[in-house]
Protein backbone atom coordinates (compact mmCIF):
# COMPACT_ATOMS: atom_id res chain seq x y z
CA UNK A 1 0.00 0.00 0.00
CA UNK A 2 1.63 3.45 -0.92
CA UNK A 3 0.91 6.04 1.72
CA UNK A 4 1.62 9.80 1.46
CA UNK A 5 1.28 12.80 3.72
CA UNK A 6 0.35 16.03 3.34
CA UNK A 7 0.80 19.04 5.68
CA UNK A 8 -1.02 21.99 4.46
CA UNK A 9 0.17 25.02 6.19
CA UNK A 10 -1.36 28.71 5.98
CA UNK A 11 0.95 29.94 2.93
CA UNK A 12 2.78 26.45 1.93
CA UNK A 13 2.42 22.49 1.34
CA UNK A 14 4.59 20.30 2.69
CA UNK A 15 4.06 15.99 1.61
CA UNK A 16 6.46 12.92 1.80
CA UNK A 17 5.92 9.52 1.10
CA UNK A 18 5.48 7.11 4.09
CA UNK A 19 8.02 4.01 3.64
CA UNK A 20 7.01 0.48 4.89
CA UNK A 21 9.07 0.83 7.76
CA UNK A 22 6.61 4.15 9.46
CA UNK A 23 9.35 6.53 8.16
CA UNK A 24 8.96 9.46 5.68
CA UNK A 25 10.94 9.80 2.51
CA UNK A 26 11.95 12.98 0.98
CA UNK A 27 9.89 15.84 1.47
CA UNK A 28 8.44 18.65 -0.95
CA UNK A 29 7.80 22.03 -0.24
CA UNK A 30 5.80 24.49 -2.14
CA UNK A 31 3.79 28.06 -2.01
CA UNK A 32 0.14 27.43 -2.57
CA UNK A 33 -1.38 30.51 -4.21
CA UNK A 34 -4.60 31.35 -6.17
CA UNK A 35 -2.86 29.96 -9.23
CA UNK A 36 -2.99 26.71 -8.60
CA UNK A 37 -0.14 25.62 -9.99
CA UNK A 38 0.86 24.20 -6.90
CA UNK A 39 -1.78 21.38 -7.64
CA UNK A 40 -0.44 20.32 -10.99
CA UNK A 41 2.38 18.27 -9.46
CA UNK A 42 1.11 16.14 -6.60
CA UNK A 43 1.92 12.10 -6.62
CA UNK A 44 -0.69 9.73 -6.67
CA UNK A 45 -0.92 6.48 -4.54
CA UNK A 46 -3.64 4.86 -2.66
CA UNK A 47 -3.47 6.76 0.57
CA UNK A 48 -3.47 9.79 1.09
CA UNK A 49 -3.45 11.31 5.30
CA UNK A 50 -4.01 15.10 5.12
CA UNK A 51 -4.09 17.76 8.15
CA UNK A 52 -4.86 21.39 7.18
CA UNK A 53 -4.86 24.77 9.01
CA UNK A 54 -5.44 26.42 5.51
CA UNK A 55 -7.81 28.47 4.43
CA UNK A 56 -11.18 26.55 3.20
CA UNK A 57 -10.75 27.07 -0.33
CA UNK A 58 -7.37 26.01 -0.02
CA UNK A 59 -8.51 22.86 1.75
CA UNK A 60 -11.03 22.20 -0.28
CA UNK A 61 -8.56 22.89 -3.85
CA UNK A 62 -6.12 20.21 -1.91
CA UNK A 63 -9.09 17.20 -1.20
CA UNK A 64 -10.05 17.78 -4.90
CA UNK A 65 -7.05 17.32 -6.73
CA UNK A 66 -6.36 14.99 -4.49
CA UNK A 67 -9.71 12.46 -4.96
CA UNK A 68 -8.68 11.93 -8.29
CA UNK A 69 -5.16 10.82 -7.38
CA UNK A 70 -5.65 8.73 -4.20
CA UNK A 71 -8.25 5.62 -3.52
CA UNK A 72 -8.67 6.80 0.29
CA UNK A 73 -8.67 9.64 1.63
CA UNK A 74 -8.01 10.93 5.56
CA UNK A 75 -8.55 14.16 6.44
CA UNK A 76 -6.99 14.35 10.22
CA UNK A 77 -8.46 16.09 13.10
CA UNK A 78 -7.33 16.66 16.34
CA UNK A 79 -8.24 14.29 18.89
CA UNK A 80 -8.78 14.01 22.70
CA UNK A 81 -6.03 11.33 23.42
CA UNK A 82 -4.34 9.00 20.71
CA UNK A 83 -1.64 6.32 21.89
CA UNK A 84 0.16 7.97 24.65
CA UNK A 85 -1.17 11.62 24.17
CA UNK A 86 -3.42 13.37 26.30
CA UNK A 87 -4.59 16.79 25.03
CA UNK A 88 -5.04 19.64 27.68
CA UNK A 89 -7.82 21.55 26.24
CA UNK A 90 -11.26 20.96 27.26
CA UNK A 91 -12.38 21.55 23.76
CA UNK A 92 -9.62 19.06 22.08
CA UNK A 93 -10.90 20.28 18.54
CA UNK A 94 -10.08 23.99 18.73
CA UNK A 95 -6.32 22.57 19.18
CA UNK A 96 -5.05 23.05 16.01
CA UNK A 97 -4.42 20.03 13.97
CA UNK A 98 -0.61 21.11 13.27
CA UNK A 99 0.23 21.30 17.07
CA UNK A 100 -1.86 18.02 17.64
CA UNK A 101 0.11 16.20 14.93
CA UNK A 102 3.88 17.91 16.36
CA UNK A 103 3.08 16.73 19.79
CA UNK A 104 2.01 13.20 18.61
CA UNK A 105 4.85 12.90 17.12
CA UNK A 106 6.92 13.86 20.36
CA UNK A 107 5.34 12.21 22.59
CA UNK A 108 7.15 9.26 24.15
CA UNK A 109 10.90 11.10 23.71
CA UNK A 110 10.56 12.73 27.40
CA UNK A 111 9.43 16.22 28.09
CA UNK A 112 9.36 18.89 25.81
CA UNK A 113 8.93 22.32 25.00
CA UNK A 114 7.32 22.51 21.58
CA UNK A 115 7.84 25.66 19.62
CA UNK A 116 6.29 26.16 15.93
CA UNK A 117 6.81 29.46 14.19
CA UNK A 118 4.69 29.87 11.32
CA UNK A 119 2.09 32.54 10.67
CA UNK A 120 1.68 32.42 14.67
CA UNK A 121 4.01 31.23 16.48
CA UNK A 122 2.88 27.95 19.14
CA UNK A 123 4.23 26.92 21.98
CA UNK A 124 3.02 23.60 23.63
CA UNK A 125 4.67 21.81 27.06
CA UNK A 126 4.21 17.49 27.01
CA UNK A 127 5.56 15.85 30.48
CA UNK A 128 7.07 12.56 30.19
CA UNK A 129 4.16 10.57 30.71
CA UNK A 130 2.34 12.10 27.39
CA UNK A 131 0.21 14.28 28.92
CA UNK A 132 -0.17 17.41 27.08
CA UNK A 133 -0.11 20.61 29.86
CA UNK A 134 -1.44 23.68 27.58
CA UNK A 135 0.36 26.19 25.79
CA UNK A 136 0.37 29.34 24.28
CA UNK A 137 -0.09 31.17 21.20
CA UNK A 138 1.53 34.41 19.72
CA UNK A 139 2.24 36.28 16.62
CA UNK A 140 5.22 35.39 14.56
CA UNK A 141 7.92 38.05 14.40
CA UNK A 142 7.05 37.93 10.32
CA UNK A 143 3.28 38.89 11.44
CA UNK A 144 4.28 41.33 14.41
CA UNK A 145 5.94 43.04 11.20
CA UNK A 146 3.28 42.84 8.51
CA UNK A 147 0.77 44.01 11.44
CA UNK A 148 3.30 47.14 12.10
CA UNK A 149 3.40 47.50 8.74
CA UNK A 150 -0.29 47.70 7.84
CA UNK A 151 -0.94 50.50 10.65
CA UNK A 152 1.82 52.80 10.13
CA UNK A 153 2.95 52.06 6.33
CA UNK A 154 6.19 53.97 6.82
CA UNK A 155 7.60 50.91 9.30
CA UNK A 156 8.78 48.55 6.87
CA UNK A 157 7.72 44.96 7.30
CA UNK A 158 11.19 43.65 6.26
CA UNK A 159 14.58 43.94 6.51
CA UNK A 160 17.42 45.00 9.07
CA UNK A 161 19.58 42.73 11.71
CA UNK A 162 19.05 41.86 15.27
CA UNK A 163 20.97 43.56 17.68
CA UNK A 164 20.38 44.00 21.34
CA UNK A 165 20.09 47.64 20.89
CA UNK A 166 19.33 48.69 17.55
CA UNK A 167 21.12 51.92 16.05
CA UNK A 168 18.44 52.51 12.72
CA UNK A 169 14.63 51.76 12.46
CA UNK A 170 15.12 48.71 10.82
CA UNK A 171 16.79 46.91 12.58
CA UNK A 172 15.09 48.02 15.76
CA UNK A 173 12.23 46.42 14.55
CA UNK A 174 13.84 43.12 14.04
CA UNK A 175 15.13 43.06 17.27
CA UNK A 176 12.11 44.04 19.02
CA UNK A 177 9.90 41.40 17.07
CA UNK A 178 12.69 38.44 17.34
CA UNK A 179 13.04 39.50 20.81
CA UNK A 180 9.31 39.46 21.62
CA UNK A 181 9.83 35.86 20.29
CA UNK A 182 12.81 34.69 22.44
CA UNK A 183 11.44 36.04 25.55
CA UNK A 184 8.21 33.87 25.13
CA UNK A 185 10.34 30.74 24.74
CA UNK A 186 12.26 31.79 27.57
CA UNK A 187 9.93 32.14 29.76
CA UNK A 188 8.26 29.53 28.83
CA UNK A 189 11.08 27.02 29.30
CA UNK A 190 11.67 28.66 32.88
CA UNK A 191 8.16 27.96 33.37
CA UNK A 192 7.81 24.70 32.51
CA UNK A 193 10.64 23.63 34.37
CA UNK A 194 9.02 25.15 37.94
CA UNK A 195 6.10 23.09 36.72
CA UNK A 196 7.48 19.68 36.09
CA UNK A 197 10.50 20.12 38.26
CA UNK A 198 13.23 19.38 35.09
CA UNK A 199 14.03 21.39 32.34
CA UNK A 200 12.15 20.34 28.99
CA UNK A 201 13.51 20.08 26.09
CA UNK A 202 13.36 22.47 23.27
CA UNK A 203 12.08 21.19 20.27
CA UNK A 204 11.55 24.24 17.42
CA UNK A 205 9.81 23.92 13.95
CA UNK A 206 8.14 25.60 11.28
CA UNK A 207 9.66 27.98 8.12
CA UNK A 208 9.89 30.85 10.56
CA UNK A 209 11.89 29.93 13.30
CA UNK A 210 15.63 29.63 11.43
CA UNK A 211 15.92 33.15 12.52
CA UNK A 212 15.38 32.32 15.99
CA UNK A 213 17.78 29.38 16.24
CA UNK A 214 21.44 31.16 16.70
CA UNK A 215 20.06 33.11 20.16
CA UNK A 216 17.83 30.38 21.71
CA UNK A 217 19.29 27.70 24.16
CA UNK A 218 19.77 24.32 23.06
CA UNK A 219 17.41 22.68 20.74
CA UNK A 220 16.37 19.85 18.46
CA UNK A 221 15.56 20.97 15.18
CA UNK A 222 12.61 18.84 13.58
CA UNK A 223 11.21 21.11 10.31
CA UNK A 224 9.03 18.22 9.57
CA UNK A 225 7.64 17.77 12.92
CA UNK A 226 4.28 17.30 11.43
CA UNK A 227 5.06 15.08 9.27
CA UNK A 228 6.37 13.00 11.36
CA UNK A 229 3.02 13.39 14.01
CA UNK A 230 0.72 12.52 10.11
CA UNK A 231 3.50 9.10 10.43
CA UNK A 232 2.95 8.21 13.48
CA UNK A 233 -1.34 8.84 13.41
CA UNK A 234 -1.14 6.40 10.28
CA UNK A 235 0.29 3.91 12.21
CA UNK A 236 -1.86 4.48 14.83
CA UNK A 237 -5.32 4.77 12.92
CA UNK A 238 -4.54 3.07 9.73
CA UNK A 239 -1.82 0.29 9.59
Amino acid sequence: MSAWLFDLGNTRLKYAPLGADGTIGEVVAMAHDEAGAWLQTLPTGEVACIASVAPETRRVALLDALSGRFVRLHRVRTEPALGPLRIAYAEPARLGVDRFLALLGACGQGTALLVGVGTALTVDLLDADGRHRGGRIAPSPQLMREALHARAAQLPQSGGGYAEFADDTDSALASGCEGAALALVERSLHAAHAMLGQAPALRLHGGGAQTLRPRLPAHAWTPDAVLHGLARWHALRIA
